[in-house]
């Protein structure tokens, strides 16, 4: 029988092993055959990423056919209007084309690939347009004020609403605004890290109320963690407003963002890490310190970062519980205090150009702000979990160069005592079997030089000599085994 192979290109003759004609064989020829036809095919892996010829072929010849189908449409053939229809009308009318182009090189798995990759870039262009359009939009309004030194040096106390940028500046706001978040974060990150440790470590029925209360605060509205502040600490136990009180404020509201974002984070610790540090005899607590928060140090930070992202923008809460002023105060237990959010509303809400100025501007060093925090988490973060930095590799070859230089230290003295004692114990003479020895060693007297004092054998743990030779005669004195000398004539012990 003759197949063409695959790898050369030219025929070849198989070995036919059954009688010539015979008709039985030749459905086990045939599936002999097809299988050194598949085993001859050459395995090629599907690509599944970079950028191919046919790929960008197809991408700029769906996108030209989309927006075409949309002219078609919007213009000849329906009574369709708006640009966001138009939009939207043409993506659709690309995917669908990119798909039928994709279709015709590729399976169908490669085309549902194709098809969401594509979907994916544009969610993600989309994103960062909007904010890069946010960011510059903000930085492009707040430009006229952003040059001037006084801006970040100077309040509003002095300073009107029809006075020049040369004048006044957001440095009161700037000072709130930290000494609130950073209150927020001293209440909200122990409190916070400690909640998500139980709910990951504890389950149980109770743990499962926690969580489920937590899922609930995340969607409070931040005008009513305001009131219950303002209710609780001001109106009942007659304090006024001030920094403190928003920051208790701003803590309400970071506190289940922080709980629930480090509870995920908990959750992706490997369990084999834990299985191993309780198996070595670690209590709990251990190994919660020393495994698990640091494995989640980088996520942890993050879930910080989310909490604080969240409580430095909130501007009712501010209102309700410290006030509104125009006037540096740096004292958070007394006064009233104003943050960056609110300084924000109040100055966009003017009808002068130069207040509106100073609001974007006091919003772009409020972004600025939250940048550097972010910034600061990162660095207190570190890497995840098994990458390390300069720094901290050369942290560990030091503390591993410390380690063997320790070890060898530990084992260097016993093994040359073991090799001192080892080579006295060869050059040591034999002791003599008179009854010197026993004499010195029963009455409790230091051994002879040449003995050392050394018990060798049964005998010296009662204090006398064991015997070094061949057995003495029987008509001579002789070491018992328990140390006492043997009467000659009956061999008993005295």
């Amino acid at each position: 029988m003759t197949v063409v192979d695959l790898e050369k290109g030219a025929p070849r003759d198989l070995p036919q092993d059954g009688p010539q004609g015979d008709p039985q064989d030749t459905p086990a020829r045939a599936s002999a055959d097809a299988a050194v036809a598949v085993a001859a095919l050459p395995d090629v892996p599907r690509r599944i990423g970079g950028v191919t010829r046919s790929g960008v072929l197809s991408v700029w010849g769906a996108a030209a056919s989309g927006l075409c189908v949309t002219v078609l449409l919007f213009g000849e053939l329906a009574p369709f209007s708006g640009a966001l229809g138009f939009f939207v009308t043409a993506y659709l009318s690309f995917l669908g084309i990119y798909a039928v182009l994709t279709g015709l090189e590729e399976d169908g798995q490669a085309v549902r690939d194709r098809v969401m990759t594509v979907v994916l870039w544009t969610a993600g262009g989309l994103m960062f347009a909007a904010l890069t359009m946010v960011v510059g939009f903000t930085a492009w309004r707040g430009r006229e004020a952003l040059p001037h030194a006084n801006f970040f040096t100077q309040d509003m106390q002095a300073a009107g609403p029809l006075d020049p940028l040369s004048h006044g500046g957001i440095a009161h706001a700037m000072l709130g605004t930290l000494i609130m978040i950073t209150i927020a974060l001293a209440i909200t990150v122990p409190l916070g890290l400690a909640c998500a440790v139980y709910l990951n470590q504890i389950p149980g029925r109770f743990s499962r109320f926690v969580r489920t209360i937590v899922e609930a605060m995340t969607a409070l509205p931040s005008i009513v963690a305001g009131l219950m502040v303002y209710a609780v600490w001001i109106l009942n136990l007659g304090m006024q407003k001030s920094g403190l009180a928003a920051g208790f404020a701003i803590s309400v509201m970071m506190l289940p963002i922080v709980i629930r974002a480090a509870d995920v984070v908990l959750r992706l610790v490997p369990g084999t890490l834990t299985e191993a540090s309780e198996a070595l005899g670690a209590p709990r607590w251990r190994t919660v310190w020393h495994v698990v928060l640091p494995t989640a140090r980088s996520g942890l930070a993050t879930a910080v970062i989310l909490g604080t992202a969240r409580g430095i923008g909130e501007t009712s809460p501010v209102l309700l519980t410290a006030g509104f002023t125009a006037a540096l105060n740096g004292n958070p237990t007394s006064g009233p205090m104003i943050s960056l959010p609110l300084a924000v509303f109040n100055f966009v809400k003017s009808p002068e150009p130069t207040m509106i100025a100073r609001g974007f501007g006091a919003a772009a060093v409020l972004m600025a702000l939250v940048l550097v925090l972010f910034v600061i988490a990162r660095v207190i973060g570190g890497r995840g979990p098994g990458h390390q930095n300069k720094r901290q590799a050369r942290g560990a070859a030091r503390a591993s160069r410390r380690d063997v230089t320790r070890f060898a230290e530990l084992h260097a003295p016993g093994l040359e005592l073991f090799e001192t004692g080892a080579a006295e114990a060869d050059a040591r003479p034999e002791r003599p079997e008179g009854g010197a020895g026993h004499d010195a060693t029963s009455h409790g007297a230091p051994a002879a030089e040449d003995g050392e004092g050394l018990p060798q054998g049964p005998g010296a743990a009662d204090g006398g000599p064991a015997p070094q030779g061949p057995s003495a005669p029987d008509n001579e004195t002789r070491t018992g085994g328990a140390g006492g000398n043997s009467d000659p004539a009956t061999g008993d012990a005295h």
